[in-house]
């Protein structure tokens, strides 16, 4: 196991990763519940911050819908799982602020000072760069199921895809795909992020911390990714207005699983 983390460390410029701890199964029911307790804390900033998540998106799903690209709406929001770790940058600060009993406002969440900034921004460029990659794919699965039929609005949609031969294939084979490359940004960003936040370390030791996580951690991570996919799905599902509860309390949460898996430097 040390000869596999020495590995890691040369990979993440000649630096070994940090301790990693091994896990309950029951860990991410804790995280949950230290999240909803940090919200408790700070009601008004953490709701604040769901507020404005739910104006983006619901100011994105009214752009598509202007340009006719309803169709577009299930595949970005399968996509907000690709990058909702950056989005939640401000619950990490909140979380590590309530931690360490210090004041938390407004401005602090808003614009977080991390320690590793360009790193951050770096991991995000990938993450955001795997979302467009995710839509791309959708768009191609799309022609390859549909043909050079043109994207229909939504309403049209939905019944093509769950009442036709075609529409059932481009359903699966979607799924499996969209799910593998979730799986992929969950494993490099599910600690990345706030390390990054927290920490100066490089953008390479971090996802590697990260994809270490999971693998030692693999089925308890397993449940954590489908928490998050659980919870993000039902924020979707009311219209994005269970996001207002749903986001920061998954960023809440999420800070409390970085502290558990990654020991202190």
């Amino acid at each position: 196991m040390s000869d596999m983390s020495s590995q890691f460390g040369a990979a993440g410029g000649g630096a070994r990763l940090p301790e990693i701890r091994t896990i309950r199964a029951d860990a991410p029911w804790v995280w949950l519940a230290r999240g909803w307790a940090d919200m408790s804390s700070v009601p008004a900033i953490s709701l604040a911050y769901g507020v404005g998540f739910f104006l983006i998106s619901l100011l994105l799903v009214c752009a598509l819908f202007l340009f006719n690209l309803g169709a577009l709406v299930p595949v970005m929001a399968a996509g907000f799982l690709l990058v909702g770790p950056m989005l939640a940058v401000g619950m990490y600060e909140a979380s590590r602020r309530v931690e360490a009993d210090l004041p938390v406002r407004l401005a602090d969440v808003a614009f977080v000072s991390t320690r590793s900034p360009a790193q951050l921004a770096f991991l995000g460029a990938m993450l955001m760069g795997a979302m467009l990659i995710w839509v791309r794919i959708a768009t191609l699965l799309f022609a390859l199921f549909f043909g050079t039929q043109t994207m229909p609005q939504l309403d049209e949609f939905v019944p093509a895809l769950l009442l036709t031969p075609h529409g059932l294939g481009l359903l699966v084979v979607g799924t499996v795909v969209g799910g593998a490359l979730a799986f992929i940004c969950f494993a490099i960003s599910v600690v990345s992020v706030p390390m990054l936040m927290a920490r100066d370390v490089d953008a390479v030791t971090a996802a590697l911390t990260s994809i270490e996580t999971v693998r030692r951690n693999f089925w308890p991570m397993m449940i954590w990714g489908w928490i998050i996919a659980f919870f993000t799905a039902f924020g979707i599902a009311t219209l994005f207005v269970g996001l207002i509860v749903v986001f920061p309390l998954l960023g809440h949460a999420t800070w409390h699983a970085y502290r558990a898996l990654v020991a202190e430097s």
